[in-house]
Parts: structure tokens; C-alpha cells; sequence
């Protein structure tokens, strides 16, 4: 028998199983709508993913080696002797043809203010020799002292006689700076701190 009752109960019924399918698309797409703009929101504000393609930094960093690139603290201090810092390319490279957008890691070796030299393959920053125990080997070439201006950084990459670096290109603006190389996500077996 068709009781109109149970007829208009079970085309109800169905109307709202279409109802909440159709809401159900709408509220997934949202979700990822917002999962997307917070991953990009990370990926500009917070911290990124970074792959190291070239031994500039060896040992410290490999060819292969995944970082998370951090963007903050240098919003709430300045950058310290010692950091290994992600950077965009500086002026003078991008005069010799390199892609503004291509980003380069390698260690603040002087501040602002430092007079940096290399005498004898030792890094000295104002009169005292850097104790390196990071680097591959010692720099083969001299460099004269010179003076860090403001807002400018003086890098080198920790393959010394493998690097191009401040010795060859100048100073590195602050503004070029990207952040702070945190933390190693892979290799699983060297998983870890940045330092």
C-alpha cells in the first residue's frame, strides 16, 4: 500500500540525504579552501621547506639534504655570528645574470660593523681568529680586512675552497635575508638541529 503519509516521510528523508551531500562537497571544499590558504600563510610568514643542491655548505649540509627554513626570529632580533641563513640573491649576482628569485644558504661569518680578513686560510673578524670547527678545509686564498657596512652581512659557505660567497660577490643586504636554517627533516639518519 502507498500510505501519502510514509510517501511524504521517505521523499523528505531524501530530500535531506541531498541536502546534506550537497552541503557535505560544500563544507570539504571550504575545508581544504582554508587548509590551503594556512599552508600558504606558513609557507610565507612562518617557516618553509628547503632543498640544499649543492656542497657549499659540506659537511654542515649535503647535496640531498631537506631543511625547515624558520622566518621569525630575525622579525624579533637581529642574526648572530654562526647562523646559517637562507637568502635571496644578492645584487651583485643578480647584475651577473642569476635568477633574483634563486635562493642561496650559507653561514654569517661578520655583522655589521666586523672587520673581516683571511690571512693564511684562518678567518679572523676584528683581530681575532674564528675558531671554525665546521669547515671542510681552510680557504686557499687570502682575503684583505675589510669592513662590514650597516644592514649588511659578511657569509661564507662552510666548503670554503667550494663556495660562492661574500669573497666573491660583496656583502649580503639584510633585506635579502629569507630566515634562519632550523632544523634537518631528512635524511632520517642525520634528523635534527641546524647549528
Amino acid at each position: 500500500m502507498n500510505d501519502p503519509e510514509n510517501k511524504s516521510i521517505e521523499e523528505t528523508s531524501t530530500s535531506l540525504n541531498n541536502l546534506n551531500k550537497q552541503g557535505g562537497w560544500k563544507e570539504n571544499l571550504t575545508l581544504i579552501g582554508v587548509a590551503l590558504i594556512l599552508a600558504l600563510l606558513i609557507r610565507v610568514f612562518i617557516a618553509e621547506p628547503r632543498l640544499i643542491p649543492s656542497a657549499s655548505m659540506y659537511p654542515t649540509l649535503q647535496i640531498g639534504d631537506r631543511l625547515v627554513v624558520e622566518k621569525i626570529s630575525y622579525r624579533l632580533h637581529p642574526p648572530q655570528a654562526g647562523d646559517i641563513v637562507v637568502f635571496q640573491t644578492p645584487p651583485e649576482l643578480q647584475e651577473r645574470g642569476y635568477d633574483d628569485n634563486q635562493a642561496f644558504i650559507k653561514r654569517i661569518i661578520g655583522l655589521p660593523g666586523d672587520i673581516v680578513g683571511i690571512v693564511n686560510g684562518q678567518v679572523y673578524v676584528n683581530g681575532k681568529q674564528l675558531e671554525e670547527t665546521y669547515i671542510a678545509e681552510p680557504a686557499n686564498q687570502p682575503f684583505p680586512l675589510i669592513k662590514i657596512p650597516e644592514n649588511k652581512f659578511f657569509v661564507m659557505g662552510d666548503n670554503r675552497n667550494d663556495s660562492n660567497d661574500s669573497r666573491y660577490w660583496g656583502f649580503l643586504p639584510r633585506r635579502n635575508l629569507i630566515g634562519h636554517a632550523a632544523f634537518r627533516f631528512w635524511p632520517l639518519n642525520r634528523l635534527g638541529l641546524i647549528g
